[in-house]
């Protein structure tokens, strides 16, 4: 028999899961308590089928995929319904946080007797037929979402603690979400002192590989700086706050966090990016 899955929320990365299952022919619940109306739409064009937050617990998982600084929020909500139900969907939390703080989210989801799997995701939102987006499970219980590997995702069991997927996924993010601030804090700075074409030149020149990866990673920053914002933090409590390097980590956050405020108005700094990479045009 087919699972039931549960999936909060319809972002881009959530619906995507969803209609990879839909169309796998899985039963995909989301609700929109909350959600905007682009939610919604992506919701409708996924197949997912919209119920309120008590309905979710008639899932065999429930899948959380939501932004980092409020996924703890989503558990403390969602363990009172699970502590209402004799039978319990298997938790999954799949977002970008430290081992410390999934421990957080673990305590107050088994806390209601629910099984809880500690999950990461790589790779875009899922195209159909393309294995780029894999989900790393860890835990106890981990070995229970290979089920879904039957239905279209890419899901890879790791060995080890609770926490193993979580550190794949802060260490991975650390290097690719870290490297793309380093680049745009120096294209900026290269701006600013009147060098940016001499540093634009040297780097198609030496680092081609290099550039052509920021040529790619920049501007596909610009939508999802406000994100990446909390999950920089979490990066930084990962490496831990008592070492050096977490200071470079939570300083990436704060650029993301101006990057997304310069979005909001007159994109003064996105704008600089863009020239300096050629898409002025856009």
């Amino acid at each position: 028999m087919k699972p039931t899955v549960a999936i909060v929320a319809p972002g881009n990365m959530g619906a995507g899961i969803g209609r990879c299952l839909a169309e796998h022919e899985v039963t995909v619940l989301t609700t929109l308590a909350g959600r905007s109306a682009d939610s919604a739409q992506r919701a409708r064009a996924a197949g997912m089928q919209t119920v309120d937050e008590q309905q979710l617990m008639q899932a065999d998982f429930l899948l959380s995929i939501v932004p980092p600084g409020t996924a703890l929020t989503l558990a403390q909500r969602l363990a009172a319904h699970l502590a209402g139900v004799d039978r319990k969907p298997v938790f999954v939390d799949c977002n970008a946080v430290s081992p410390a703080t999934m421990c957080r989210i673990a305590e107050v989801i088994t806390a209601t007797g629910a099984r809880f799997i500690a999950a990461g995701i790589i790779g875009p939102p899922p195209q159909s037929g393309s294995t780029n987006t894999k989900i790393y499970a860890s835990g106890p219980h981990a070995v229970e979402l290979a089920r879904l590997n039957e239905y279209g995702l890419n899901v890879r069991i790791l060995e080890g603690p609770l926490t193993a997927a979580s550190a794949l996924k802060m260490s991975y993010a650390g290097i690719t979400k870290g490297f793309t601030a380093l680049g745009a804090a120096m294209i900026l700075a290269a701006t600013r002192e009147g060098s940016a074409a001499a540093l634009k030149a040297e780097l198609a020149e030496s680092q081609p590989a290099l550039f052509s990866w920021l040529l790619r990673q920049i501007p596909a920053m610009y939508g999802k700086a406000y994100r990446w914002v909390a999950e920089l933090e979490e990066i930084a409590a990962f490496v831990g706050q008592d070492r050096d390097e977490a200071v470079m980590l939570s300083a990436a956050a704060r650029l993301y966090e101006r990057i997304a405020a310069d979005g909001r108005t007159d994109k003064t700094e996105i704008d600089k990016l863009d020239r300096f990479l050629d898409r002025m045009s856009r």
